[in-house]
């Protein structure tokens, strides 16, 4: 009878997933998804929830976390926390990633033998359930045969990639949702270069990742009494701190400095490498200095340093205390922003660096520094995205050395050019979202060593009675005046993923003969390898990588010396679509730099105004 009872239950729950499916409560695809999770034995253990959301008729819950399987993006699979659902961050998607993860490399290794035993390393940052999702990715990977290097305490996104390296692992997986609010969490994954996967691999681990089925594990304590999962923090951290401490310059340190892991991992990274590096006056300050996954006492709880107002009571304390320089690192310490006074005097105001204006003096400094210790060669290269200032690109071309800048969105392209050119001509890594590699112990960014390095130039620049910016200004007198901008509209759910592709769709197939008051004079399609100008066939464009983001020429019939550019991407972690203003003056076009500044900045303010309309038209 018993038995009985619980099919008749089933079939009445699924009675109502079928009423709500073709009620227009459900998606398709969730109702399909729903089903799998409350008839197949491997979702057993979840079938009783999702059962207790449908009698409670919560559909609009349902189909959130059930309409798709969370994708993987430009750095991993990334989401909501929920207890259910395939397009939610909980025990079944981040043990099915792991699986998948395991599986592939396995097949990989036994297809292209090495001779070494499998390995992996794992760590974790300071979000809600972060060290639970570790320990059960190294309950899963130590039941398929590796051996599990674990970081046992929060610690660095670019530490774990070091980490990959340095213990020979044949792969890493890192649990953090970086920047994203409180609510999210993610795991990212990494191959043997300590970097995140490319082509073939990404696609190879996604397919494995979807066809997980079976889930393998062992009690993680159990692992670690028998060597299975070996806990090597303490050693991992003092091998990472000198490999970062290498790429120390030489200079002054008399600096005061003002830091924040914004309730991050940051702490462990960034303080120890500033204070080996010779900064005796480092600051950590106290707001933001717990590790808490609520984020609590940072504006609408988002700890990102992109947003200058995280900045806000930090610069009042650094002027009420006579702090020089305020650095500010996201949660798993991998980006870095900063802000400094505009001037050496008494009550100057302070303004914060965007991300494109880090990356541009860190290239001069470090190319500067080079080319003085006469270590400088024409191999020498750096690295930036296509959506990352040209200034650098201007820069790079100044000093004599390469600049690889067409690439797409996502660090783990920067790491691959690495692999692909070698390590020895590597001077910088550069992305326009904060993040930034200066030397080749890792292939992901790092916000420790661009703290170190960001902290000498700043000492140096005030050693020589300058600001940083003012050593902003000085680089756009020599290389012209360079402005850029950058804004998201977020579009969630299955509703905003089909938003995202008729925008660009869209844009794709009837480009806007102008953007605002700006004719377009060429469109570069990064999807179809194409660049177009108006009234002619479309023509091959070469780029490193295909990839799903459009670049807009864009011309000032009154002033036709300063050059426009907007460019527009769907993002490969959150539900957005982001788009990105540039803006370049020529170096003699400028009399006055403050007004260079302010009338460029108010332009791309009005394009943005006019793309903003732009996309409000399309999608509504």
């Amino acid at each position: 009878m018993k038995r009985k009872e619980e099919r008749l239950d089933l079939q009445e729950i699924l009675a109502l997933l079928d009423q709500a499916a073709a009620a227009g409560k459900l998606s398709a695809s969730a109702a399909s998804f729903i089903r799998t999770w409350l008839t197949e034995p491997a979702y057993a253990e979840y079938a009783p929830l999702v059962a207790e959301h449908i009698q409670q008729g919560r559909w609009a819950q349902l189909d959130e976390v059930f309409w798709q399987v969370i994708p993987f993006g430009t750095g991993g699979r990334r989401g909501k926390m929920y207890p259910i659902g395939t397009n939610a961050i909980n025990h079944r998607t981040m043990a099915e990633s792991a699986q998948g993860m395991a599986d592939y490399v396995t097949d990989y290794i036994r297809s292209h033998p090495t001779g070494e035993p499998l390995r992996c390393a794992i760590a974790y940052d300071t979000r809600h359930r972060s060290p639970e999702f570790a320990r059960l990715c190294a309950e899963v990977m130590a039941a398929n045969g590796f051996r599990v290097y674990f970081l046992e305490g929060f610690r660095s996104t670019p530490e774990l990639s070091f980490a990959v390296r340095y213990k020979k692992c044949s792969c890493g997986l890192m649990i953090t949702a970086s920047h994203n609010p409180p609510e999210d969490n993610a795991i990212k994954v990494y191959w043997s270069t300590g970097g995140q996967l490319l082509p073939p691999h990404d696609e190879g681990v996604i397919r494995r990742v979807m066809a997980v089925r079976e889930i393998r594990r062992v009690d993680f304590q159990q692992a670690v009494a028998e060597g299975k999962i070996l806990i090597c923090q303490e050693e991992v951290d003092a091998a990472f701190q000198r490999a970062v401490l290498e790429q120390s310059r030489p200079g002054p340190r008399e600096l005061k400095i003002l830091y924040s892991p914004l309730h991050g991992v940051g702490t462990s990274a960034v303080v120890p490498v500033l204070e080996a590096d010779g900064f005796r006056q480092v600051e950590v300050f106290g707001p933001h200095a717990a590790p808490d996954g609520d984020f609590p006492n940072v504006p609408r709880h988002v700890a990102n340093p992109e947003n200058a107002e995280v900045f806000n009571a930090m610069i009042e304390y650094a002027r009420s205390h006579g702090f020089e320089l305020i650095l500010a690192t996201d949660p798993d310490c991998d980006r870095v922003g900063c802000a400094a006074p505009v001037r050496w005097e008494q009550g100057a105001p302070w303004q914060t660096l965007t991300g494109n204006q880090i990356g541009a003096l860190l290239a001069e400094y470090l190319l500067q520094q080079a080319k003085q210790a006469g270590r400088l060669t024409p191999n020498h290269y750096v690295v930036k995205t296509a959506v990352t200032t040209e200034l650098i690109r201007r820069i790079a071309e100044a000093y004599g050395v390469r600049c690889v800048g067409d690439l797409l969105v996502g660090f783990k392209w920067i790491g691959g050019v690495i692999d692909e050119m070698g390590a020895e001509g590597f001077v910088l890594g550069a992305e326009e979202s904060y993040g930034f590699l200066i030397g080749a112990h890792a292939r992901d960014k790092d916000a420790a060593v661009a703290s170190m390095v960001l902290a000498e130039l700043a000492a140096q620049a005030k050693a020589a009675g300058q600001t940083l910016y003012q050593k902003l200004h000085e680089l756009f007198r020599r290389y012209g005046c360079h402005q850029e901008s950058a804004f998201s509209e977020q579009m969630p759910g299955a509703e905003g993923m089909q938003k995202m592709q008729a925008l660009m769709n869209r844009l794709r197939t009837q480009t806007p003969a102008r953007i605002g008051q700006f004719p377009v004079t060429a469109v570069r399609d990064f999807l179809q390898g194409l660049r177009t100008e108006p009234g002619r066939s479309p023509q091959p464009y070469s780029t490193p990588q295909k990839g799903d983001m459009l670049f807009f020429d864009l011309l000032d019939p009154a002033e036709p010396g300063i050059a426009y550019q907007a460019a527009v991407r769907p993002s490969g972690t959150e539900p957005k679509v982001k788009f990105y203003l540039f803006a370049y003056q020529p170096p003699n076009m400028q009399d006055d730099m403050k007004s260079a500044v302010s009338s460029l900045q108010d332009r791309l303010a009005n394009l943005r105004a006019d793309l903003k309309g732009y996309v409000k038209q399309v999608v509504e």
